[in-house]
């Protein structure tokens, strides 16, 4: 590597959750993970310990925040700092009908103020690094200098890490997934942005799907975060451990991942009376381009169907023909 960098797997809806994050820890011992966005109210006033409990072996963990409110944010902060997170993340980049319903995510781009009195409330109540995700712009507020407005209302704040999706986001008109598909990648703002402010830590979202586009990132920026290619090839997390110079003892073979997850979902069963459904979903991709790829998806899906609580299935699902157990 040209210089250290960090490595993130993206906050994902309905996908990051703790199953997968305990999957993702155990591909790479070292890249940081975050939760799925977690909005103030559902840890304010509902089950706070569903969306905030982790499994131990996940750290280094962020919980990233959806919210506006500086007091509402500033006590969900102090929350997660006593659940142990390790820090805590204010999304300013979701552009899904659910957070615009609450003037939160990505909508939050055209009210920096608004951000800079979250970050400070935030900032005032925990000793955790406090960090921000937002996109290059919303909307037709897509030049530079309103990034970079954004960018320096909230450094003023005391805000030094801000990853950023190299894509706007369109608050009408485009699905969560056609904002992460349709609108332009344009990296050299983010880079323009780590070059006016060499000072802080720049991370990068957004198309990255192998070693070699990282690599191209690595000279610009402090940061890059993975997003579906994690999910969709989990053995993109290995090679990337591989790539960081992992010691290749901490680093298990695809068959100990499984008996881990074996061994997982028994106990998660066991003690939350968790489904095998809800886990073995996270681990679809898992053989994904190699040889007998389908026949393990459909060994998967049929544990959903089964509705199995029988965790040696996953054991047996591994494909017995011309894979090699990296």
């Amino acid at each position: 590597m040209v210089k250290e960098i960090r490595l993130s797997v993206a906050p994902m809806m309905d996908w990051t959750d703790r199953h997968c994050r305990f999957f993702h820890r155990l591909l790479n011992p070292t890249i940081q993970l975050y939760t799925e966005m977690v909005t103030t109210g559902a840890i304010l006033h509902g089950d706070r310990d569903r969306f905030l409990r982790f499994n131990g072996e996940e750290h280094p963990l962020v919980l990233q925040l959806g919210g506006s409110n500086p007091l509402e944010l500033a006590e969900c902060a102090k929350i997660a700092e006593d659940y142990g997170y390790d820090e805590v993340n204010l999304n300013c980049g979701c552009p899904s009908d659910r957070v615009q319903k609450g003037a939160i995510g990505a909508c939050l781009m055209t009210e920096p103020e608004v951000v800079a009195r979250a970050i400070d409330a935030m900032k005032s109540a925990i000793s955790l690094p406090v960090t921000i995700k937002c996109r290059i712009g919303v909307d037709h507020f897509d030049d530079h200098e309103f990034l970079q407005h954004f960018i320096q209302v909230n450094k003023d704040s005391g805000c030094n890490v801000f990853i950023i999706h190299a894509r706007k986001a369109w608050l009408k008109g485009l699905s969560p997934k056609q904002n992460r598909e349709i609108p332009e990648l344009i990296y050299d703002r983010v880079y323009k942005i780590k070059n006016e402010f060499p000072e802080l830590h720049i991370g990068i979202n957004g198309g990255v799907t192998s070693i070699g586009q990282i690599e191209e990132h690595v000279p610009h920026i402090d940061e890059v975060m993975i997003g579906r290619a994690a999910y969709q090839s989990p053995l993109f997390l290995r090679e990337l451990a591989v790539w960081q110079d992992v010691d290749q003892e901490k680093l298990l073979t695809i068959e100990q991942v499984v008996d881990a997850m074996r061994e997982y979902a028994a106990r998660e069963y066991k003690e939350n009376n968790t489904p095998l459904h809800s886990i073995a979903r996270h681990m679809m991709g898992l053989f994904q381009g190699m040889p007998g790829a389908r026949s393990w998806r459909q060994n998967l899906s049929r544990i959903s169907v089964d509705r199995t609580q029988d965790s040696g299935r996953l054991l047996e699902a591994i494909p017995k023909k011309n894979v090699t157990l990296l």
